[in-house]
């Protein structure tokens, strides 16, 4: 396990833009920062205060904004390889900062240049952590407007003199209790209109429920927050979410396809991270295998030299590198199809949503697989007596991937491969 830092990582200066060298030495300290107590934290299952102002401290939360022309902000890439490596330390808040990083891009997907700029300089200044859902259950294209703006399970906005009010309930998997700021989808109760609205979770009208009870990423604020007549001002609107294929646009399809393929850099992260820790306890463990056995003479002298603990290794290794591949690709169509911005074509939106839903897939089974396999390799005989909670990441694993089935992602690239079809704008693949 890494030597945790004498302190956690100091702040770089305000403004360096994202390739600069201190990133990523920053977020490699904050990760072996946050890896040596992971275990202690994650049983506690405390809300992430703490590691909140570890994130603060290391500038996180405004490098983990969209890059702007005069100031710092990060690009696709760079935040998600940022994302991935503290996910390897911590999957919770890896989750967190996906989630975090995803929706500070949510006013360029819905809304102006200006109500954008708003957002993610406010973000940036006050280093806010976002956390919400711009979804609106029960919204879509088979949906009436009436039956949205009275759907029980969602969120609504009543217009009022001086803004709107947000009344309702809905459940979050991460951010409920700990976020600085929300981003809701929420129906206006007079138009049927899918807002995207801002809310400042303090407010006295948001009461939170928080979830102490969960199996993994038991670190992410998760729980179910309660709206009772809170105010948003005409400011707090950042945009509106087109609810039917022909007003929707290409590009504002990428939200959910962001955050997506965000969470599924997190799962990579949290199947590396068992890797890591793995490697370094199979290295320190007492290994005995009869000598009659010839196929161990040439490992006998190497710590974990077992050659059938080096060939489920070998596996498990491959099986990340397998996923890595496929997310690869998907990162770097998305990357480009957030540059392109509206002229983001229908075609071109297909290519990533395609790719992305093949990451996710790909991901997902590798995390599950890799964290599994970990977990039945660390508990031998041959390991430490100490219990090194390796449980922590098939449980993060499992939590993080039981959150959206695969099955019909792949129905419909299988779709697409065979037949051509493009997937439906509103079909989140």
């Amino acid at each position: 396990m890494p030597k945790r830092s004498a302190a956690p990582p100091a702040a770089p200066q305000a403004g360096p833009p994202a390739e600069d060298d201190v990133w990523p030495r920053v977020t490699r300290e904050l990760a072996d920062d946050l890896a040596v107590d992971a275990l202690s934290r994650d049983r506690a299952g405390k809300p992430p205060f703490d590691e909140l102002a570890r994130l603060r401290e290391a500038g996180l939360p405004a490098l983990l904004t969209p890059p702007g022309p005069h100031r710092g902000g990060s690009d696709w890439r760079t935040a998600c390889a940022v994302i991935r490596e503290i996910a390897a330390a911590d999957g919770s808040i890896g989750e967190l900062l996906g989630r975090h990083y995803a929706l500070t891009w949510s006013a360029r997907f819905f809304g102006t240049p200006e109500t954008a700029d708003a957002l993610e300089r406010g973000t940036a200044a006050a280093q806010w952590l976002l956390a919400g859902d711009t979804t609106v259950p029960g919204a879509g294209c088979d949906t009436p407007a009436p039956a949205r703006a009275t759907a029980p399970t969602g969120l609504t906005l009543t217009p009022t003199a001086a803004g709107y009010l947000l009344n309702g309930r809905r459940s979050f998997a991460a951010g409920a209790t700990v976020a600085d700021r929300l981003v809701l989808g929420a129906v206006c109760t007079t138009t049927g209109d899918s807002l995207i609205a801002l809310v400042d979770p303090a407010h006295p009208g948001v009461t939170s429920d928080p979830d102490h009870d969960r199996l993994g990423q038991r670190l992410t604020g998760a729980g179910t927050l309660t709206f009772d007549d809170v105010p948003v001002p005409p400011a707090g609107i950042l945009g509106s979410a087109a609810h039917d294929e022909h007003h929707v646009t290409p590009y504002a399809t990428l939200a959910p396809l962001a955050l997506r393929l965000a969470l599924a850099h997190v799962g990579l992260g949290i199947a590396e991270g068992a890797l890591a820790e793995a490697r370094d306890v199979s290295r320190a463990a007492p290994h005995n295998w009869p000598a009659e056995d010839l196929d161990t003479a040439a490992y006998r002298e190497q710590p974990g030299g077992d050659p059938y603990l080096l060939l489920a290794y070998g596996e498990l290794v491959a099986a990340a590198h397998t996923a890595a591949a496929v997310v690869e690709p998907a990162t770097e169509a998305l990357a480009r199809g957030l540059l392109m911005g509206q002229d983001l074509g229908v075609d071109e939106r297909a290519d990533i949503a395609v790719l992305v839903a093949a990451a996710e897939a790909v991901t997902n089974e590798s995390a599950i697989r890799i964290t599994t396999r970990i977990l039945e390799l660390t508990a031998t005989a041959d390991a430490p007596v100490h219990d090194p909670g390796f449980d922590r990441f098939w449980r993060n694993a499992r939590v993080l991937t039981a959150q959206r089935s695969p099955a019909h992602s792949l129905r419909a690239i299988g779709d697409h491969y065979l037949n051509g079809t493009q997937p439906p704008l509103m079909l989140r693949i």
